[in-house]
């Protein structure tokens, strides 16, 4: 067996792959595969599929994922594959059989090859190396933490591709390389190393002009996606080049384009940095990795790359408080001096580059008219006078790459620290350092320093509160904490009640020359009009996930548009990433004080009727989306009114590709959005938006969701006095009561909306709210009535309906008539509802399978009952459908079981129980054990058989299912029967008549045959 991650996900066994499943049960592969041979967490696990909102399932689904992948690797002989931790779990596999290990195993026989001068062989390994590779590894897993682990991959297959192109250079293969080089260069045309081997290689094959002009790609490429030039070692390059440098015909290791001598420097040793934070508190790891950075292994004398540590985060987040104090830690390793300046990129007065070079050239000796005019000479005499020295520069509060570049220097002895509000992306090798807010503990602490520790613990709730007020932002943190010291009589509970009024908040966060809002204003004004106001249109959204489409129906303007804004925000910190999305599907967020300075800045400068329309559009997005992605998954029984405004189609289809996907990246929109309308008394929108949502609320078993969902549109569409929506939401009413085995509150429901969809000569959705109904009979045991119901819906259905209704009734009447002893008519109905299912979603035709599983089950045909449920099987799997995957493993089980494969038929079914538990789907329970008593029968295990079968029986009871009930206490019989306790058989078929008794003659003459027939053929389907 074959793991493979350099590409797209794939396991492999004799030249067959296999099929691994859902996304997510890929992506629980693809996390241990990363991490081969150690534990991963469960709580890493988590993160890693569900980001940060995982659902209250999380660690029930993981264990489904786990249980199927070693279902999956135990069939093939290979059951020990994942092993189970203390914490988690490990995949146990040799590096023989795994590409990333043998791609591992390489790499180093290629590098001591190269350590011994053995190039060739050197370039064997490198070439056997990169073979490995099918594209981006593990391509298609959507995991934030998955793709930032591939992306570590990608940067070693990249960075081994440049090693060997090295090495082929010292053996003359200039010609072979060029259109490799040039295909990696297109592939990664950011990459200066591979610019340079390509133009070196087309130099080197006599195509001067070529080179050079590669150099321009390279110089116009660098301008225009990051604004600043190529690095120095590439513009010596090009003028070797340009001018013939002999240079150049050497070895590629010794290709070095010499520079003038540094003049003797002045003995002046700058000491320029402000003083340290007294009370600096947390950051203890992080502190430590850049630490690492400046003066570890990594550091000090013979490094070829200056070491720059670029730290980045949001306003407040304590960046400069963080640069200063790691310079202060590390003064001794740079004796020769330290910088600093403050360049305020984040305001209209930034500092140019070229004033700051004046100050530190005055700091480093030159003096009066020594210093030079222009930037390009200030900056040579810069790095001239810094050759050789250990001289550490602190660059505060950087705006662009272009202001920060002049300022660096040319030795590897001298180390960098910046911050900014902006990931600097365009620095070539910099060691970025993402400043984050801090974690309860650390806010406390410093809280504890400023306030006084006694204080803070005599307060242990209010202050965990005023930490999480303060969104856990160290500068709000620090004001926090200054107030209470200036104000000694004050108590915690008192601030904390100041800062619980959302629109004071940040009016109360401000101390002497420290203010929130100043802070945030600074960023605020530096990003352009257009982001501003997307920036202050945001805050009318009442959810925390924020994504493109959303920014484009705020602005009205194109998704790339409102995409490029958004980033904007994001690269100034007043957004933050979240998820794992790519493209249009990225989330994004506010701080919880940014947000509040957004709110501010929405009440101030956009007038009400803005704010209004940008809603209605947002809210008409939504309904487009919800309806499409309903279409697209289940079906369009009833309709959902059209929006004012809506998406472009295009778009729509984009988002919703994968509805089940989409619906879970954005369920709190959904939430939200319900809310929002039913506050703007957009009512219509809001029922809309409720009906949609059901769909996707009871596949993923979002109960709570769905029933606050409920009855806001309900209160919405009763104000408003909106008949057709008081219709709707009773029939989803009915439709949630059903799903929670609230079998009476179902029926007054539907009955209540059949009344008004009458009234309203609503055909379609009258014939919707019949077969639901009738099925609810079904359940119930009253099958006269269901019949009765079912055909009347099949009738509308059939004059006024879509094929996923008429299919959906055709299912219910086939399971009446599997229950009245004809299974070969059921089949026939069943045929017909398939035939009529060819144009609706996967999930239809599942369920009709699942149906068709145990008609055929009825029919003696087990063999072909397991292969059509497998199909349904593998939908639901696919789709992510736990409740779904349960009721077709209970038939796949019994297939099995009929089929004699007791071993497979008892993992099956204990499988199904696992997600019924999980869905906390009673009925789904309740026949699981039923199935498993049947097991226990035919195993022999009579008492195993009363144990389940009695569970089941408790469950029927309780949720009111009589012909369950019947099946239960026929297996329950013949358990008594198998043990010879003939009372306690006896009693069970006194309760099968008393039951008989109460559900009609048909009813009760079908109880008879049931009583008369074998075990297996007595299942209530």
């Amino acid at each position: 067996m074959d793991f493979r991650i350099l590409g797209p996900l794939e396991v492999v066994l004799t030249d067959r792959r296999l099929e691994l499943g859902g996304a997510r049960q890929q992506t629980v592969l693809a996390a241990l595969l990363l991490e081969a041979g150690r534990t991963v967490t469960v709580s890493r696990l988590t993160e890693t599929i569900y980001d940060d909102a995982p659902p209250p399932t999380a660690k029930a689904q993981i264990q489904i994922c786990v249980s199927a992948l070693r279902r999956l690797f135990g069939n093939c002989g290979r059951p020990d594959i994942i092993v189970t931790q203390s914490n988690g779990y490990a995949v146990r596999i040799a590096d023989e059989g795994f590409d990333l290990g043998r791609f591992e195993h390489l790499l180093r026989q290629a590098k001591q090859a190269r350590a011994e001068n053995r190039a060739e062989e050197a370039v064997a390994h490198y070439r056997d190396a990169l073979a490995l590779w099918r594209g981006p590894a593990l391509e298609g897993i959507e995991s934030r933490v998955v793709q930032a682990a591939a992306m570590r991959l990608d940067e070693d297959r990249v960075a081994a591709n440049e090693e060997c192109v090295d090495l082929e250079f010292d053996l003359g293969h200039h010609h072979e390389l060029v259109g490799e080089l040039t295909a990696l260069v297109a592939q990664y045309p950011l990459r200066e190393r591979l610019r340079g081997q390509l133009m070196l290689a087309l130099y080197r094959s006599g195509r001067q002009a070529e080179a050079l002009q590669a150099y321009n790609q390279a110089r116009r490429v660098m301008i225009e996606e990051l604004g600043i030039e190529p690095h120095e070692r590439l513009q010596r390059l090009q003028h070797a080049i340009l001018t013939s440098d002999p240079a150049l015909n050497l070895p590629a290791t010794a290709v070095r384009v010499s520079t003038p001598p540094p003049p003797s420097p002045p003995v002046a040793v700058p000491r320029l940095l402000p003083t340290d934070i007294a009370d600096f508190s947390g950051r203890s790891k992080l502190v430590d990795e850049i630490l690492e950075r400046l003066v570890g292994s990594g550091g000090g004398p013979g490094r070829y790359a200056v070491p720059i540590v670029a730290l980045s985060g949001k306003p407040g987040i304590g960046k400069s408080t963080m640069a200063v104090h790691v310079a202060h830690r590390v003064v001794e390793h740079y004796p020769d001096g330290q910088l600093y300046a403050n360049l305020h990129g984040g305001s209209s007065r930034s500092v140019a580059a070229i004033r700051v070079l004046e100050r530190f050239l005055r700091a480093l000796g030159v003096t009066g008219s020594s210093v030079p005019e222009g930037l390009e000479e200030r900056a040579e005499l810069y790095r001239m006078l810094l050759a050789d020295k250990k001289v550490l520069i602190v660059l505060d509060d950087v705006g662009t790459e272009g202001q920060v570049l002049p300022l660096l220097p040319g030795s590897p002895n001298a180390a960098v620290v910046l911050s900014s509000r902006s990931r600097l992306a365009g620095l070539s090798g910099a060691v970025h350092v993402e400043v984050d807010v801090f974690d309860s503990a650390q806010s406390l602490d410093l809280l504890s320093r400023i306030a006084g520790a006694e204080r803070v613990q005599s307060e242990p709730a209010f202050s965990v509160a005023l930490a999480e007020l303060c969104g856990h932002l160290p500068l709000a943190l620090r004001i926090a904490g200054a107030r209470l010291a200036a104000r000694p009589h004050w108590s915690i509970e008192q601030l904390v009640e100041r800062l619980a009024d959302e629109t004071r908040r940040l009016d109360e966060l401000k101390h002497g020359e420290m203010a929130i809002r100043a802070s945030i204003s600074l960023t605020y004004e530096s990003v352009s009009g257009d982001a501003r106001r997307l920036f202050r249109r945001l805050a009318i959204l009442d959810c925390d996930i924020i994504t493109a489409w959303l920014g484009s129906a705020l602005l009205d303007r194109p998704v790339a548009e409102a995409q490029d804004l958004l980033d904007d925000l994001a690269d100034a910190q007043l957004l933050e990433t979240t998820g794992t999305g790519r493209g249009v599907n990225v989330h994004y967020r506010f701080h919880d004080l940014i947000r509040v300075f957004a709110r501010e800045r929405l009440a101030a400068e956009e007038p009400i009727a803005e704010r209004s329309a940008a809603l209605g559009r947002m809210l008409g997005g939504l309904l487009t989306l919800v309806d499409a992605a309903r279409r697209k998954e289940l079906e369009d029984r009833l309709l959902i009114p059209p929006p004012a405004w809506s998406l472009p189609e295009a778009l729509v289809d984009r988002l919703v590709e994968h509805p089940l996907a989409w619906f879970e990246r954005e369920r709190s929109i959904l939430v939200s959005g319900i809310r929002q309308a039913a506050q703007a008394g957009l009512t219509e929108v809001c029922w809309g938006l409720a009906l949609g949502a059901a769909t996707f609320f009871l596949s993923r078993f979002y109960l709570d969701d769905w029933r606050e969902a409920q009855q806001l549109a309900m209160a919405a569409v009763q104000q408003a006095g909106d008949t057709a929506g008081q219709a709707t939401m009773l029939y989803v009413n009915g439709a949630l009561a059903s799903n929670e085995r609230r079998f009476d509150d179902a029926r007054r429901d539907y009955l209540a909306a059949i009344q008004l969809f009458t009234e309203l000569d609503d055909q379609r959705s009258l014939a919707t709210a019949l077969a639901n109904l009738g099925y609810l009979h079904l359940v119930t045991g009253q099958l006269d009535a269901a019949a009765e119901r079912c055909r009347q819906a099949l009738d509308l259905s059939r004059r006024h309906g879509t094929p996923s209704n008429t299919s959906n009734v055709l299912c219910h009447l086939a399971q009446i008539r599997l229950l009245f002893s004809d299974p070969e008519g059921a089949e026939a109905l069943l045929s017909d509802a398939m035939e009529l299912a060819g144009g609706v979603s996967g999930r239809q035709k599942a369920y009709i399978q699942v149906r068709l599983g145990y008609t055929y089950l009825e029919l003696g045909r087990s063999a072909e009952a397991l292969r059509i449920v497998e199909a349904a099987l593998a939908v639901y799997q696919k789709i992510g459908d736990p409740m779904g995957e349960s009721y077709a493993l209970i038939c796949t089980g019994l297939a099995k079981l009929r089929l004699g494969a007791r071993a497979e038929a008892s993992g099956t079914l204990r499988h199904a129980l696992l997600l019924a538990t999980t869905t906390d789907d009673r009925l789904s329970r309740g026949r699981v054990l039923a199935a498993l008593a049947e097991l226990a029968l035919a195993e022999g295990d009579s008492a195993g058989a009363v144990t389940a079968a009695e569970q089941a029986l408790d469950l029927f009871a309780t949720l009111g299912v009589p012909l369950d009930e019947v099946n239960a206490l026929k297996l329950l019989r013949d358990a008594h029967r198998v043990r010879g306790d003939d009372a306690s058989a006896v009693e069970a078929v006194a309760r099968i008549l008393a039951i008989a008794a109460k559900l009609g003659p048909e009813v009760a003459e079908r109880l008879r045959v049931v009583l008369a027939t074998p075990t297996h053929r007595a299942g209530m389907s």
